[in-house]
C-alpha cells in the first residue's frame, strides 16, 4: 500500500453549516462537485470531504452512532509559528468553533491548542520547532 491518505471524510449532521464553517470560516478551498450531497475541499497533498453522517454510516454498512463524546480521532493543522497557532485558533472560534484547549507549550517541546468544529470534530493546531509539517 502506498503511504498516503487521499481523502479524509467527516460525517456531519448539518452539511450546509459544516461546509460554511470550512469554506467561509476557515477559508479552505472548496471544490465544486455536482455529484450530490457532499462537499470537497482540496488541500495540500490530500482532500477533506464532508458527508451527511447517516449517509456515511449507510455507505459503510454500519449503524450511525448518536453518542456524544470523544470519537478517538483528531485532525491536526501544523503552522510555522506560535503566533500563527494563536491566530488560527482565533479564526476557528470566530467562525463558530469551540476552543477546547487554549494554545500552550506542550510536553514534546512544541506549542499547540485544540478546537472543536461545529459538528464536534476535534482539531489540533500546532507549531513543531523540530520538524516542518507545514
Amino acid at each position: 500500500m502506498k503511504p498516503k491518505i487521499s481523502i479524509i471524510t467527516l460525517g456531519v449532521d448539518d452539511l450546509e453549516r459544516a461546509t460554511r464553517f470550512y469554506a467561509e470560516g476557515l477559508g479552505l478551498p472548496k471544490h465544486d462537485f455536482d455529484g450530490g450531497n457532499i462537499s470537497f475541499f482540496s488541500l495540500e497533498g490530500t482532500w477533506l470531504a464532508l458527508y451527511p453522517r447517516e449517509e456515511l454510516a449507510k455507505d459503510i454498512g454500519v449503524a450511525a452512532s448518536t453518542q456524544a463524546g470523544f470519537s478517538g480521532i483528531t485532525l491536526a493543522h501544523n503552522v510555522t509559528s506560535k503566533s500563527e497557532v494563536d491566530a488560527v485558533l482565533r479564526q476557528a472560534v470566530s467562525a463558530g468553533a469551540e476552543l477546547v484547549k487554549p494554545a500552550e507549550e506542550v510536553f514534546w517541546g512544541g506549542y499547540s491548542g485544540y478546537f472543536q468544529d461545529p459538528e464536534g470534530h476535534y482539531w489540533e493546531v500546532a507549531y513543531n520547532p523540530y520538524q516542518d509539517l507545514t
